[in-house]
């Protein structure tokens, strides 16, 4: 099940055209995992489905529903869920109040310290006092309790240790086997392809790939072109 389509979607910063006629699905039960170098426009994409910037044109759809002339809040309550860049967490407040504000009256926060039990020995700890991995944990952990459809989550990776990454791909994927669509961006190429489903690699502001996962892993050099060689058109693999 399609539970996010954007279509011909095109965002602009300053007047500059940041993403270009862009499609892009994310279904029930699957990481969708979007790839590109700096400045390729994955953060804006992610910013223009939440709501955060706004879309020059084209339709963003969630479970069918065109949500793209609603505000971010409404976006939200629609079923999108954005885990942004940078772990914004509030640091005087102790984890379990940091997952508290995000949470939907029907969700519990069981389901975040069963997904990451090293939460609950820090429930009471303020989050300010977290390493970065467990900070991440909550931020993710936050967007869960929301109850979305599809949750984006931009760049957790950044600043943190290999095998801290590693661990939150592992909670990533058991959020997608739970039924979530997800959208991960995400500079650890091997390791999101590794829990990923369907891949995207864009570059300037376009998608020039599309595939699974799996075979884009096994041709590392193919990767390395799309990320930084000149295809001409976008190529799609079955």
């Amino acid at each position: 099940m399609n539970v996010l389509e954007t279509k011909g979607l095109v965002i602009n910063r300053i007047g500059i055209p940041v993403v270009r006629d862009l499609n892009l699905i994310a279904r029930a039960g699957e990481i969708s995992v979007l790839l590109g170098a700096n400045g390729a426009g994955k953060t804006t994409l992610l910013e223009g489905i939440s709501g955060v910037c706004p879309v020059a044109s084209g339709t963003i759809l969630v479970a069918g529903n065109d949500v793209g002339k609603l505000k971010p809040g409404q976006r939200a309550l629609s079923g999108i869920a954005h885990v942004e860049q940078g772990r914004t967490i509030f640091g005087t407040m102790t984890t379990e109040e940091n997952l508290k504000v995000g949470m939907h009256e029907d969700s519990s926060l069981d389901e975040v310290y069963e997904l990451f039990p090293e939460l609950l020995a820090r429930r009471d700890v303020a989050s300010m006092m977290l390493s970065g991995g467990e900070q991440q944990m909550v931020v993710i952990g936050r967007a869960l309790v929301g109850r979305p459809r599809v949750i984006l989550i931009d760049e957790m990776s950044a600043g943190l240790a290999p095998v801290v990454v590693s661990r939150l791909m592992k909670g990533v994927r058991r959020l997608a086997d739970q039924g979530l669509a997800v959208v991960l961006v995400e500079q650890f190429a091997n390791l999101a392809l590794e829990i990923g489903d369907r891949a995207y690699v864009m570059r300037r502001g376009s998608i020039v790939y599309e595939g699974d996962c799996a075979t884009l892993m096994q041709d590392p050099e193919k990767l390395h072109h799309l990320y930084l060689g000149d295809l001409g058109e976008a190529e799609t693999a079955a």
